[in-house]
């Protein structure tokens, strides 16, 4: 994938020129730095990318535009595995396919259409 149709994936067109800067600071805010990070796995042009709490410490804004980002990637046909605890009925519904573990080792899974 060349960096052109990451950049487009991943919404980072407007800040092409920025720097990264320093966390809470100056530069990208932390929600474009998780779809930053997404689009540097994405330039590997990975078939399968495994993301860890993609939404961790993002506000429900911020959480809902980089499951946006990982919708798109999902949408050129890549498998997207992902860990997320307590996602807000918006982003439960973004996922195709759903399985929730528990501590007593019941497995549920949700196939959505």
């Amino acid at each position: 994938m060349f960096i052109e149709e990451v950049m487009e994936l991943v919404e980072l067109n407007s800040l092409r020129e920025a720097l990264v800067g320093l966390p809470g600071e100056n530069g990208l805010s932390t929600e474009q730095r998780k779809r930053l990070t997404i689009a540097v796995e994405l330039v590997a042009n990975p078939s399968i990318i495994f993301m860890d709490e993609p939404t961790s410490g993002l506000d429900a804004r911020a959480a809902a535009i980089v499951m946006r980002t990982v919708r798109n990637t999902v949408d050129t046909g890549r498998t997207v595995v992902c860990t997320i605890h307590q996602p807000s009925i918006d982003i439960f519904d973004s996922f195709d396919e759903v399985r929730i573990l528990n501590p007593f080792n019941f497995k549920y899974k949700i196939l959505k259409n």
